[in-house]
């Protein structure tokens, strides 16, 4: 179920193992819409309640803010129970704040320490 506000994000929050979609690099449209659409698509052929995370970092983090035209995309994706993560340093590089980000997104304090801390949790990771 997507938050209703942005607010930091914690591994600790589900104990489960699954899979997170990690998308960095430029503020390319392109690759966050497909990086969303394999989430999407791993919901449908994992099994039924197994977690799938996005987590942007880089100049990308700029895509998940109010008045992204991905906004349809991460409505989908959140609708999906997919939880999508900004880096919270790419957000201060790009001066945003996690106020700024679209509903539902959630903020992480560094993008690296929250993946490094998924994989030591047992959780599948995918470069988009």
């Amino acid at each position: 179920m997507p938050d209703t506000e942005s607010q930091n994000a914690s591994p600790e929050e589900s104990a489960s193992r699954g899979l997170v979609v990690h998308v960095a690099g430029p503020a390319d449209g392109a690759g966050l819409a497909a990086a969303l659409r394999s989430a999407v698509n791993a919901v449908a052929a994992l099994a039924a309640g197994v977690p799938v995370e996005v987590v942007v970092q880089g100049p990308g983090v700029g895509l998940l803010a109010t008045g992204s035209t991905l906004g349809g995309s991460i409505s989908e994706a959140l609708g999906q129970g997919i939880r999508i993560h900004a880096c919270g340093n790419s957000l201060r590089s790009v001066e945003l704040t996690p106020g700024q980000l679209l509903p539902g997104v959630r903020s992480v304090p560094a993008a690296i320490a929250y993946l490094a801390t998924r994989q030591w949790e047992g959780w599948a990771y995918i470069r988009s």
